[in-house]
């Protein structure tokens, strides 16, 4: 490093949420730097209380030996026009050891200080900091050399501040380096993409002005999140419908914008529909043609399907072009001719891209035109096309159906369908309940013994028996309930098959029944349901006129309801979207509306390679309730926009959704039905953690448990707003169960539970598959969670942590009660004496005074309340220090795939990790047990002295104030050190000495 070419350079990015000063509501703000001895200040940004800047500056360093020395001093000020004059809005002081050179460097979003006690300031300052010895970067020209005319600064009359060495200051570190390279790109790029030279296809006139949105703002938490800053939570501040978002709520700049899509930035496409055509010339010796139509733009272009034999093809499809990645200034739409070598041109239409008209929803949509077809001379031949062009943003109606091309390649019908985004809704699921009474007149095979009977029920897939019954009878009786998972439309029967176990591994069916799922009753509620009669066949007929001589009249005796009072467990029931019973009778209005904008991601890592480059082909899914979402794929592109908007019906606000990133695998050539889409990240947001009426911009990191460990995949930006259409209803939900009433008057045990959640999402992943496009299997058990309840040491560990984390309050207080106790702080102690002798004294203050100390608590809080959704915590999931093994192990299959030596060495482990977990469960009922055994005569010594004490404290207390006994058991436990000794006191030694039950274990 050349030393003499050392600089430090600032790049002043924004500021955001800064104090109103000027007495209209904003400020016009400036930031003055001063750096060794070197002052520079930018521009002024009018009536801006977020303002964005985007300067930067380069301060010479003297002395770089002594860098660690210096201080970067930022003010920020409010520029006075009247008054010539300026006033304090807040400052920064970043210390030299926090330099870091520019490979490092990151934008950091600073909050201001105060300059002194009296000062009032908020908000905060975006700047990136970073030491540099290029020697082609020439240092700024300070601000004393420049005219005050044209800096619009007053400097004569408002001297530098001068800051004393001895004042202290906070020092700000810069986050780590990122290391991947597009995450260096997306925070040293610009926030806007520049648009191309040669697209120049908008009149002036016909432009919409589109404010330039400010960078990413980074926002610094405070350091309990005990996590590295680069997997946490972000806030951004991007321009949604036509404004920004400050504080939570979109401030519209854009006259033009509707409330349709004021969660996403406005995206412009170029749309191309292509109707039919006719009277194509004939291009076979056939006499005829198989017309295709190759819309071109650029790089870029779209495919119809060909249509044989058909001089008048008809096909009607819709193209959009993305406007920021198009390169050219003319649209051609080609007829050409499907053949086996080569395809045959046939004629073509050319359209200016400056002449296209652009179209604002609700404007009615565009009439589609003839046009006659040109040769590639220009020359007009035979044959018209039917085509209509505007440009348009995702809020036309085309945009949903349109085949969009993301990518420089060319995008058919086929995989055209798979990229499109598409809204999907699961089925609505019943719990069917099969209560299986009895048998009657039972004939079985042999005739010599008493059948071995149990019923076999089955519904698709679905296949549960009864406990086997050998009586002395042919009536055997069960009355065993099964339960089954049914969706909507029923289009399996239910079969229940009555079948004798005549040997080991041998079993003959004596019969069967078949019910229509359509024809069974429902029920929202525990009403009894009727039992009935249901005749046996036979599984083989094979003479009719036998089976009448044989009067084959077997019975089976039943209940089957189809169970509406119940939700069905379709996910995790931590992460459930959804809580409603089956029944649409028992559904309540809803109480509000999410809204989910889904704006793009940023730094993805490569998923696949394609071209000798790494790439990915992302889509994002979001599921809530019945409703599930598939944003259009973004093909190769890893800093994909999708900017997308969704809205769902709220029900209850202990709900959570659910927003995953995938990569398309199924876009290769011949498609890749064998390969699982690839998982890139995942976001929960729990509803009753949204302020009602608020837009959460967030950048959320896409972290991903992996064999080796953590790894970040990349961010994701939402926009998501919660709006309450009944606040009443909001409230009383909080005082209703969690559940349906049925799941607490008639509960399954948890091994039902997780049975039956498994079969249900099996039935949802099979139908939402028969969509087009399929949503996939293993997206479905992603978004669903389905492993969630395997073994993993990690997520026991971290439970084991989180269970610890609830009593640190009760250790808190308990360790201050033992200081209480100790007489450590003489003063605090003689305090607690008089409140507590106050207290015993007038015992009806002991309640009020814990309610208002609790109020008091809650009202402090409310200043350090969280101002974003919470988002995945790897401390918290111990997934920072996991040990190899055990991610290997969590990652293993069911059942396992490793060798035996492993699996022993595994199975070792989880002996010892148990046997300290019985240790202490059993050491947890030892004290219960001592408990009980205290009236229980068990030890005949000791509870006759209990029982004796007992009788002496009653008498003692009826005739002593309770006051008074309150107050000696207090101050007995708080008595000085002096009269304490070191051995347990007499209650202990007689509670360790009561029997427990642990001499009755094997």
């Amino acid at each position: 490093m050349i030393l003499n070419n050392l600089k430090l350079g600032v790049e002043v990015v924004g500021a955001h949420n800064l104090l109103p000063k000027d007495g209209q509501g904003s400020s016009s703000s400036f930031v003055e730097l001063y750096f060794d001895g070197q002052r520079f200040r930018t521009t002024i940004k009018e009536k801006d209380l977020s303002p964005v800047w985007n300067e930067t500056f380069y301060f010479n360093i003297s002395d770089p030996s002594n860098l660690h020395m210096l201080t970067l001093d930022a003010y920020v000020y409010n520029n006075i026009r009247a008054s010539q004059s300026r006033s304090f809005l807040g400052k920064i002081t970043i210390n030299g050891t926090s330099f870091v050179p520019y490979s490092d460097a990151v934008v950091l979003h600073y909050p201001l200080e105060k300059r002194s006690i009296f000062s009032r300031v908020r908000g905060e300052l975006g700047l990136k900091v970073y030491v540099i010895d290029d020697p082609s970067i020439k240092s700024s020209t300070p601000i004393s050399a420049v005219n005050d005319t044209q800096v619009h600064s007053h400097s004569a009359q408002t001297p530098a501040p001068k800051i004393p060495r001895s004042e202290v200051r906070h020092t700000f570190h810069h986050l780590p380096n990122l290391n991947h390279p597009q995450q260096q790109q997306q925070q040293q790029a610009p926030a806007v993409p520049v648009p191309h030279q040669g697209a120049r296809y908008i009149p002036e006139e016909m432009k919409v002005p589109e404010p330039q949105p400010p960078p990413q703002l980074v926002r610094m938490h405070s350091a309990t999140m005990a996590q590295p800053v680069d997997y946490a939570l972000k806030e951004t501040s991007p321009f949604l419908g036509g404004g920004r978002v400050v504080g939570g709520r979109v401030i519209r700049t854009d006259r033009m914008s509707g409330c349709t899509y004021d969660l996403v930035e406005k995206m412009h496409f170029l749309f191309v529909r292509v109707v039919k055509a006719r009277e194509l010339p004939a291009m076979d010796i056939t006499g005829s043609v198989d017309p295709y139509v190759e819309v071109r733009i650029g790089n870029y272009k779209g495919i119809t399907k060909h249509i044989e034999k058909n001089q008048n093809p008809m096909w009607n499809v819709v193209f959009a072009f993305s406007r920021e990645r198009m390169q050219a200034s003319v649209l051609e739409v080609v007829v050409k001719d499907k053949d086996l070598v080569k395809d045959d041109f046939v004629g073509l239409c050319r359209f200016d891209l400056n002449e296209v008209p652009m179209r604002v929803p609700p404007d009615s949509p565009l009439a589609p035109e003839w046009y006659r077809l040109a040769d590639k001379k220009g020359e007009k031949i035979k044959g018209e096309l039917m085509l209509a062009v505007w440009i348009g943003t995702q809020a036309d109606e085309a945009y949903p159906d349109a085949w969009h091309s993301d990518a420089a390649l060319s995008v058919d019908t086929v995989a055209s369908t798979l990229i499109r985004s598409k809204v999907y809704h699961a089925p609505r699921l019943w719990y069917v309940r099969v209560n299986v009474v009895e048998a009657q007149d039972l004939v079985p095979t042999d005739k010599t013994r008493f059948p071995d009977t149990y019923v076999k029920a089955q519904i698709g897939n679905q296949v549960l028996k009864t406990k086997p019954v050998q009586a002395r009878t042919f009536n055997p009786l069960w009355n065993e309930d099964l339960l089954f998972v049914a969706a909507e439309p029923f289009e399996d029967n239910l079969v229940l098959t009555v079948e004798d176990r005549v040997a080991p591994g041998k079993d003959e069916i004596i019969g069967r029944v078949i019910i229509p799922l359509s024809m069974v009753e429902k029920r929202a509620d525990d009403r009894m349901i009727h039992s009935r009669w249901f005749n046996l066949e036979k599984p083989v007929i094979v003479d009719i006129d036998q089976l009448k001589k044989e009067k084959f009249s077997s019975r089976l005796h039943l209940r089957v309801c189809l169970d509406g009072g119940y939700h069905v467990l379709d996910e995790s029931t931590h992460y459930s979207s959804d809580l409603r019973p089956t029944a649409k009778q028992l559904w309540r209005p809803p109480i509000g509306v999410l809204e989910l904008g889904v704006l793009n991601a940023v730094g993805l890592h490569p998923m696949k390679t394609r071209d000798g480059k790494g790439t990915s082909d992302t889509y994002c899914v979001a599921k809530y309730g019945h409703k599930w979402i598939r944003t259009r794929t973004v093909v190769d592109n890893l800093c994909p926009k999708y900017n997308e908007q969704y809205t769902w019906e709220v029900f209850d606000p202990a709900t959570v959704l659910t927003v995953g990133v995938l990569d398309n695998t199924q876009l290769g050539e011949k498609g890749s039905n064998g390969t699982k889409d690839l998982k890139v990240g995942k976001v929960r947001i729990r509803i009753s953690t949204l302020e009602t009426g608020r837009v959460y911009t967030h950048s959320y990191p896409l972290l991903v448990l992996h064999p080796t460990g953590v790894k970040k995949m990349g961010e994701l930006h939402l926009a998501i707003r919660f709006t309450c259409t009944s606040f009443a209803n909001m409230l009383y939900k909080y005082s209703c169960p969690l559940l349906p009433k049925m799941h607490y008057v008639r509960p399954f045990t948890v091994m039902q539970l997780d049975m039956l959640r498994h079969q249900a999402v099996n039935i949802v992943a099979m139908r939402l598959g028969r969509a087009e496009p399929p949503l996939r299997k293993e997206v479905v058990e992603y978004m669903s969670d389905v492993d969630s309840h395997l073994w993993s040491m990690r997520r026991s560990k971290a439970n084991f942590f989180r269970l610890m984390s609830i009593f640190t309050g009760l250790f808190a207080a308990g360790k201050w009660f033992g200081d209480i106790c100790m007489w450590k702080n003489p003063i605090t102690t003689v305090l607690v004496h008089v409140l507590f002798l106050m207290l015993v004294s007038f015992p009806e203050l002991i309640l009020p005074t814990v309610f208002l100390y609790m109020f008091l608590i809650g009202v402090w809080n409310y200043r350090y309340r969280p101002r974003y959704p919470p988002h995945m915590n790897t401390k918290l999931s111990q997934a920072e220090s996991v040990h190899p093994d055990e991610l290997d192990e969590e990652f293993d299959t069911f059942p396992t795939s490793r060798s035996p030596e492993l699996v022993r060495m595994r199975y070792d482990r989880l002996r010892s990790v148990a046997g300290r977990i019985q240790t202490v469960v059993g050491d947890v009922a030892t004290q219960g047990e001592r408990l009980q055994s205290l009236l229980s005569w068990r030890d005949p010594r000791a509870t006759a002295l209990f029982v004796t004490f007992c009788l002496v404290a009653a008498l003692a207390m009826y005739v002593t104030p309770f006051q008074v006994i309150a107050a000696l058991i207090g101050i007995f436990m708080m008595r000085h050190p002096r009269f304490r000794h070191r051995l347990p006191s007499v209650p202990a030694n007689f509670f360790r000495r009561l029997p427990a039950r642990t001499d009755s274990m094997l």
